[in-house]
C-alpha cells in the first residue's frame, strides 16, 4: 500500500459507482499515488471530504465540480 490507502478505501472505491466524479478521481489518485492531502488542500476540502467522494458516500459541491475536473486533467 501506498500514501496510506487502506485496501478497505480500495474496495469501497472500486465497488462505488464509476459515473461519480468523486469515485473516478478517487481513482485516479489511488492509481497515482496521490495523497488525500493533497487533493484536499489543493481543491480547498477536508481529508474527510475527499475520502467520502473517493467511497462515493457524497458527492461534491457544484461549485467544486470545475475545480474537480481541473484537477482530474492533470493524469490525461
Amino acid at each position: 500500500m501506498t500514501q496510506g490507502y487502506s485496501l478497505r478505501l480500495r474496495d469501497l472505491n472500486l465497488r462505488a459507482p464509476s459515473s461519480l466524479l468523486g469515485v473516478r478521481l478517487g481513482r485516479l489518485c489511488i492509481e497515482h499515488d496521490v495523497p488525500v492531502t493533497v487533493v484536499a488542500q489543493q481543491i480547498g476540502v477536508t481529508r474527510q471530504t475527499v475520502y467520502n467522494w473517493f467511497v462515493g458516500a457524497f458527492s461534491p459541491q457544484p461549485v467544486l465540480v470545475p475545480l474537480i475536473k481541473a484537477y482530474i486533467t492533470q493524469f490525461d
